[in-house]
Parts: structure tokens; C-alpha cells; sequence
């Protein structure tokens, strides 16, 4: 269900004439399909890619496979670099990518439990915002908490901007 952050968002980027695309792993395109339902989203989404499978990161996105094998998928640096990749692929001013765990069966440890979440943002190729998160829950529950601290972030930047 939309929340009223995602309303805020959409307002935010038209009224800066900014657009948005995601790269989405453990989100699985979520996010984008939470955009796509927000007023005049027309205006400012372009898109999104579902890169789940490590395979995608790298072929599609071109995310050098010795970067996940050193720091696994699931890590700042490849939500890091799913987001440049994307930027190659779909014009727009902001790119997001977010990898992380909702369920087990990837790389958590006890330092990466299940729940620990990552969005990295670029606007115009430059770093707007990263958080790793930790959140608690049922793997439903780790998707909402990320979509919602999303809209945050992006409310904080643009509200800088």
C-alpha cells in the first residue's frame, strides 16, 4: 500500500523536474511498483530492473564479478554498483539500487543477519545518499521497512536540493 512519504516524493520530484529509475535485488521491483502508483508518475519514473539473481547484476548491469565474490551481492558496494550500472542503462537524474537480505539463503552471517538492507542513490552520477539497514520482521515486513526508509531518504535530498 502507498504511503503518504511515496505522495511526497512524487510532488518532490515534480516539482524539481527530476526523474527516477531502480536497480532492485532483494525488492524484487517493489519499489518501482510503488512508484508507478503515485499520482502523475509519468512525470518522473522511467523505470526499474529486478536484478534478484547475481547473473543479472553483472551481465546486464556490468558489475564486475570479482566485486561480488569479495564483498558478496548483498553489500554496499554492489548496491553501489548496480545503481551506476543502471545509470548506463536508463537515463535519469537519480538512480537507486538496493541488494540485501529478506530471507535466508544468501550470504548472511551474524554480523549481515537477515534484514540488513541496502539503498545507494546517485543523482546526475554523484553519491546522494547510502544506508545500510537492519530491520526485523517477516520478509514482507524488510521490503515495506526499506520502500518507507527510501521515500525517507529521498524526502532529506530533495528537500536539500
Amino acid at each position: 500500500m502507498k504511503s503518504d512519504n511515496m505522495d511526497i516524493v512524487g510532488k518532490m520530484l515534480i516539482n524539481k523536474n527530476l526523474t527516477i529509475a531502480f536497480a532492485e535485488s532483494a525488492t524484487a521491483g517493489r519499489l518501482s511498483a510503488e512508484f508507478s502508483m503515485i499520482d502523475n508518475a509519468g512525470k518522473f519514473l522511467k523505470g526499474g530492473i529486478a536484478c534478484y539473481d547475481a547473473c543479472l547484476k553483472e551481465d546486464l548491469l556490468q558489475v564486475d564479478h570479482a566485486l561480488i565474490e569479495t564483498y558478496t551481492p548483498e553489500s554496499m558496494e554492489v548496491t553501489r554498483a548496480i545503481s551506476l550500472g543502471l545509470a548506463r542503462l536508463i537515463p535519469a537524474d537519480i538512480h537507486i539500487g538496493i541488494t540485501g537480505l529478506t530471507t535466508p539463503g544468501g550470504s548472511e552471517t551474524k554480523e549481515k543477519p537477515v534484514g540488513t538492507m541496502f539503498i545507494y542513490a546517485s543523482h546526475q552520477s554523484e553519491l546522494a545518499f547510502s544506508q545500510r539497514f537492519n530491520f526485523t520482521g517477516e520478509p514482507e515486513e524488510i521490503v515495506s521497512a526499506t520502500i518507507e526508509a527510501c521515500a525517507a531518504m529521498l524526502i532529506d535530498y530533495l528537500g536539500s536540493i
